[in-house]
């Protein structure tokens, strides 16, 4: 009875640490978005109102009356700095459809001009595992050394 509670209780946390680790999507996060943020459905832009579909890897914009996906932007926003333009962490299925309600509440950042720390400029190493941070190839040479270690600081066997 003890050891089939235990057993329970194990797969139950094992669940739940799973369902933690899947709603982590910090390899997909784009290196030109905000520091903080373990999971990104959408970045709002206000100073284009456009969205940025993470895990799609897909723009959002409105165009002849409807929402288009596309994997880059409208050459009418070619001069847009994504490093530098203010982004919006949304975590929502179809924010677009509220567009009207996003407007109005980031509108104060159509022109923002101070700047969002992002993460091609972190040094925090979970960003390192996107494949287009600076530090990419340095957090796969140290995750090849962690896959070793086994707890032995260093020690191989």
């Amino acid at each position: 009875m003890l050891l089939s509670c235990f057993l329970m209780t194990y797969k139950g946390n094992a669940q739940l640490r799973v369902g933690v680790r899947a709603n982590v999507n910090i390899g997909l996060q784009p290196i030109w978005g905000p520091v903080g943020y373990s999971h990104v459905d959408y970045y709002y832009l206000p100073g284009i109102d456009v969205y940025y579909n993470v895990p799609q890897h897909q723009y959002v914009y409105f165009e002849n009356n409807q929402w288009i996906n596309s994997p880059s932007l409208p050459p009418r926003y070619g001069n847009y700095d994504m490093y530098r333009g203010y982004k919006v962490v949304i975590n929502e299925p179809t924010p677009y459809l509220h567009a009207d309600v996003y407007r109005a509440r980031y509108s104060r950042y159509r022109n923002y001009s101070e700047r969002q720390h992002v993460i091609r400029d972190s040094r925090d190493r979970r960003y390192y595992e996107i494949p287009d941070h600076p530090m990419h190839s340095h957090w796969k040479e140290q995750g090849d050394n962690d896959h070793h270690d086994n707890g032995h600081h260093g020690e191989r066997h």
